[in-house]
């Protein structure tokens, strides 16, 4: 096709739980390993640019390959738990891969290349198979020049350079054994030539700097310290000293072809209280004709800090220059670290993947946070629209609940996508959700317990400012009246705590003060004297309010933007799996996991009263999706069973409960899928409904011919309406659009566990068998698709892309997609093109 039928418009991720897993390029680009992708991401705008997609196992280490004038780079190295390195090369404006090493049998951990010709690659990379590769990589062949073994040791960092006044390569490898071990390139084979001790622990990162003609390198250790050492080349004859004895530090002296170079430790650097896992020079920047290495030296630790290092301009002792970091939340510190060609700002990435950056304000010398994306670090399980269009929330096995909406920012056209909002932070897997109201949703987790949240006016206020929609039309919503102003959650608990300002009926606190307040539980106070003593030893981590008007960073992320839990619902024998609410949001469905028929019954709850209503019970496995109807008049569920069932409510003017029965199924005998069916959805006439199978079918199912809405015609089967789809691969998602192509199709999109999402449309026809009612009309590329399952597609409930306005956004509509590759992504799709 001349154009892309899918335009990507947001992608939600984050870096890998790995150290070497981020590279900032001189072109400004950050590249980061995010499950089995590299991503590439703009700070400057904000989002990831592109989507490199090769690895099939999580991507481990990500390097530029830099060039020595400093010009932006087109090739970058990437390593992963597939055992592979692969080389990418920019062509015509994207990266692809020119070339994969193959040849470890573990997982790659390090990796860094050096470019020897215009045409020739040396690229080193360490595994966990205990060596260290050595390849050379020219166009579009890799060939392994050396392998490096260690024995039963490990090698966690890997730093290649070139001698001084030479081109002969150096390579600096950081292992178990706490020593740096150096190798120089002789008669075409790496030979140790020196081993450097001090360090009291494992060496985690090693990397090199040029400065007037001599070598730096940096290391770093989970003995806390950081260990700077100078390579230099000896002159032929130093004459001898005859004055007073001088204080030098020994020198580590070594020969290459004829001449001489030494190593001396130039110092040692300790700041940080915990293991340093990361280092890095700032990049060199040209002046004038030459290129200039600034010697500072930037440091992440697990400590939850980053350190700015650099020699004193009089004494030349190395000082402490800026330290920046996270506070609070349960995040284990800091992975790695990098900073911007410019030296103006710094970057860390996090053990739950979150990105930290810091600029350096121009005006006050002062650093601080800027603005990054966000994402899952684990498989997003469930997605949900809000009722208006204007956000949606996700779920996932990282046990977080997250909130994106567009930003909107004064001046600037372009809108950017970003998490505004972490409402629930749990201790167990997130599985489900559905929204029951604009700013109220529930959750269901492995757990045998459903959730319910309603968004305090702290997030209105700040939602309200982000999107630039008027407050006065937010806070006019009746969900909207007497919301508490955050929540907070217990140090020991798992339920957020709504947070009151001024009076609070449990707590006599005065104006102004934050007082906390279990919703769920409005019993009253009857704890024993010895109780309150001992949990007062225990301080909740109150909410603190935010004025936000750009998106809240990692740390407020994690305390100040959770949403109170205003009730549970006790019902379940097992762990919650699916989740429906209709469309006048009165009514919520729920299924477990179930391996037998009495488990696998379907729970009805009231929205109002939060009451159980119903069971419905029918299958004999569990419930993998459930929808209602449009219309709100049925209830469709499918199953592991292979069978999907449907129920109608009653008349609500003679039920005053509107109860559910069951209107029609298929058994053992009668189903079409021989697999599971993994998901389903309505059309927005509610004709028509849609399921998807493991078979790699999808099947239109209603009351064929009628052209009545499924339910109402009495008497009258439901039937399979269209040809059996077959999509080459096991549909695991599918939904369809809510409004009609031009040619008054009904389009779909069908997300497949191979990571593709495909776009078909279809229209009924009298004759089935020759399949001409489907066609296919789009399909997401290499760079586009998910690495690993689909796990849920949602289009838009309005026309028009989020964020924008005008009559001409009715031409569009957006399609949004969790997988299990930690990913989020939203697309923008012109409907009237189709």
């Amino acid at each position: 096709m001349a154009a892309p039928v899918m335009d990507t418009c947001h992608v939600s991720c984050c870096a890998n739980r790995t150290p070497n897993v981020v590279s900032w390029g001189r072109g400004g680009l950050i590249a980061f390993g995010t499950c089995n992708s590299v991503a590439l991401y703009n700070p400057q705008e904000v989002r990831i640019v592109e989507v490199l997609n090769k690895h099939t196992g999580r991507v481990n280490a990500v390097q530029w390959v830099h060039k020595q004038d400093c010009s932006p780079e087109t090739q970058l190295v990437s390593g992963g738990s597939d055992n592979n390195v692969v080389v990418w090369e920019k062509q015509d404006g994207k990266f692809t891969a020119c070339a994969v090493c193959l040849g470890h049998s573990g997982p790659v951990c390090a990796v860094d290349a050096l470019s020897l010709s215009s045409s020739q690659l040396l690229v080193a990379s360490a595994s966990s198979d205990s060596t260290v590769k050595l390849w050379t990589c020219s166009s579009d062949t890799a060939e392994c020049l050396q392998t490096v073994s260690f024995g039963s040791g490990f090698m966690m960092d890997v730093s290649l350079a070139l001698l001084p006044g030479s081109r002969v390569p150096v390579l600096a490898c950081g292992g178990d054994d706490s020593r740096v071990h150096l190798y120089v390139q002789l008669n075409g084979q790496f030979q140790r030539l020196l081993t450097l001790s001090g360090h009291e622990d494992w060496v985690r990162c090693v990397e090199w700097a040029t400065k007037d003609g001599e070598l730096w390198l940096a290391s770093c250790s989970q003995d806390c310290l950081i260990r700077v050492w100078r390579l230099f080349a000896k002159a032929a004859t130093e004459p001898v000293q005859q004055t007073d004895a001088v204080l030098k530090m020994k020198e580590n002296v070594f020969q290459v072809s004829g001449d001489e170079f030494a190593v001396t430790l130039e110092t040692v650097l300790a700041g940080h209280e915990n293991w340093v896992y990361g280092i890095h020079w700032q990049p060199p920047c040209v002046k004038g004709d030459s290129v200039e290495q600034p010697l500072k030296l930037l440091s992440a630790s697990v400590d939850k800090t980053m350190i700015l290092w650099g020699p004193e301009e009089d004494s030349g002792m190395w000082v402490e220059l800026v330290r920046v970091g996270e506070v609070g939340g349960n995040t284990l510190g800091f992975y790695g670290c990098q900073m911007s060609p410019d030296g103006f700002m710094i970057l860390a990435h996090a053990f739950h993947g979150a990105l930290h950056l810091w600029h350096c304000d121009s005006n006050q010398g002062e650093w601080r946070p800027s603005v990054v994306i966000s994402g899952h670090f684990n498989a997003v399980q469930d997605l949900s629209w809000d009722p208006e269009g204007d956000f949606i929330i996700t779920v996932g096995s990282d046990q977080t609940t997250r909130l994106f909406t567009p930003w909107t920012r004064n001046g600037r056209s372009e809108i950017t996508w970003h998490e505004i909002s972490r409402p629930q932070i749990h201790g167990y897997d997130m599985q489900c959700l559905t929204m029951v109201g604009r700013f109220q949703f529930v959750s269901g987790a492995d757990e045998k317990v459903l959730r319910v949240f309603k968004a305090p006016r702290n997030f209105v206020e700040s939602f309200a400012n982000i999107s630039c929609t008027p407050l006065e039309k937010l806070l006019g919503c009746n969900d909207i009246a007497d919301l508490p102003e955050g929540a907070s959650t217990p140090a020991l608990g798992l339920s957020n705590k709504a947070v009151f300002q001024g009076m609070n009926p449990l707590n006599s606190l005065a104006t102004g003060e934050f007082a906390l307040c279990d919703l769920t539980s409005q019993s009253s106070q009857q704890d024993s004297e010895d109780f309150n003593s001992l949990s007062n030893q225990y301080k909740e981590s109150y909410f603190q309010p935010l004025k936000l008007t750009e998106p809240p960073t990692e740390d407020d992320l994690l305390q100040n933007t959770l949403w109170p839990e205003v009730q549970k619902l006790y019902g379940h024998g097992f762990e919650m799996f699916c989740l429906a609410s209709d469309s006048e949001r009165t009514v919520v469905a729920s299924a477990c996991k179930a391996s037998k028929s009495e488990h696998a019954a379907i729970l009805l709850w009231s929205t109002t009263s939060w009451k159980q209503l119903q069971s419905l019970p029918c299958h004999s496995l569990t419930v993998t999706q459930m929808a209602f109807s449009p219309n709100g008049r049925l209830l469709l569920a499918v199953s592991r069973d292979r069978t999907w069932s449907l129920w109608r409510r009653g008349n609500p003017d003679t039920d005053t409960e509107a109860s559910f029965s069951l209107y029609a199924n298929t058994s053992k005998d009668t189903a079409v899928h021989t697999r599971i069916i993994w998901s389903c959805d309505w059309s927005s006439d509610s004709k028509y409904f849609v399921t998807s199978s493991r078979d790699k079918k999808v099947i239109i199912w209603g009351h064929c011919g009628s052209g009545d809405s499924v339910g109402e015609c009495e008497g009258e089967s439901v039937t399979p309406c269209s040809s059996v789809l077959d999509v080459g691969d096991s549909a695991t998602a599918v939904s369809i659009c809510p409004y009609l192509c031009s040619d008054q199709s009904y389009l779909l999109a069908v997300g497949l566990e191979n990571g593709k999402i495909v776009l078909y449309k279809w229209r009924p026809s009298e004759d089935l068998s020759s399949g001409s009612d489907w066609s296919r009309c789009g399909e997401t590329d290499a760079c586009q698709s998910h690495t690993l399952t689909v796990k849920r597609l949602r289009w838009r409930p309005r026309p028009g892309r989020a964020g924008h306005g005008g009559n001409e956004e009715r031409a569009w509509v957006q399609l949004a997609s969790a997988g299990a590759d930690h990913v989020v992504k939203i697309f923008n799709i012109k409907i009237s093109a189709l």
